[in-house]
């Protein structure tokens, strides 16, 4: 059997002695899948997504990505992780305002140590591909919505990573930025991306993903292939 890019095995996660935001949860995810993880606020969500981005830690369990153990990360080792295998993308952009489009999305690679040359050429690629280079130059606060998620996009993919993490990312975009943000996904993962998507919007996930899993408190209730909406 392949290699799963991802796998959580009898992951728990308490947070001060309460119930646990994750309680027994294991799954594997294959290289090339375009994954949504559904539920309800408080469901495990955001606990599931910062413990595969290492970001937090499990109270038990272990958590696998591309092989690495990122349960056993010190917070150094984590940022390093973070760098060279998961690009994230958030509800609300998260670009730096006072950096132009261009050298937000530079940034993952110029912290990773590549060359200058190599990183201007990545991003402008990239900035191309997702229809946003017009804007390289341009600060993120004079661009739409959509396009900014275009450009969290393309930083998320600047250092080529094996995953690519996104929480809510059309949860802040009018109607018309979140189909084509839905649209860029979708092509994303044609192109072999392997994509985690955590969602309270069952449409974006019948459209975008592969397969569903349906957190209840902290628990998988359910683990379903899908036929995505075209």
């Amino acid at each position: 059997m392949t290699e799963p890019v991802i796998e959580l095995h009898e992951v728990s996660r308490r947070y001060d002695g309460g119930p646990p935001a994750l309680d027994s949860v294991s799954l594997r995810i294959a290289a090339g899948e375009a994954v949504a993880i559904l539920g309800p606020s408080g469901s495990g969500k955001s606990t599931l997504l910062n413990l595969v981005a290492g970001l937090d830690r499990p109270s038990s369990g272990t958590v696998s990505v591309d092989g690495v153990r990122v349960d056993e990360l010190g917070e150094a080792a984590s940022a390093r992780y973070r760098r060279a295998k998961v690009g994230m993308v958030f509800q609300f952009f998260n670009l730096l305002d006072d950096l132009t489009v261009a050298d937000n999305v530079m940034l993952p690679a110029q912290l990773a140590g590549m060359a200058r040359d190599q990183t201007r050429q990545r991003a402008a690629d990239l900035l191309g591909k997702l229809g946003v280079a017009q804007h390289s130059r341009a600060y993120p606060g004079r661009l739409s919505g959509g396009e900014r998620q275009r450009v969290a996009v393309a930083r998320a993919l600047m250092n080529r990573p094996a995953l690519l993490l996104a929480d809510e990312p059309t949860g802040a975009l009018d109607t018309a930025s979140g189909e084509d943000v839905q649209q860029l996904i979708k092509d994303l993962h044609a192109d072999g991306q392997t994509i985690v998507l955590v969602t309270h919007d069952l449409a974006l996930a019948r459209a975008c993903a592969t397969r569903t899993i349906q957190l209840v408190d902290g628990r998988v209730a359910a683990d379903t292939a899908m036929n995505r909406v075209r």
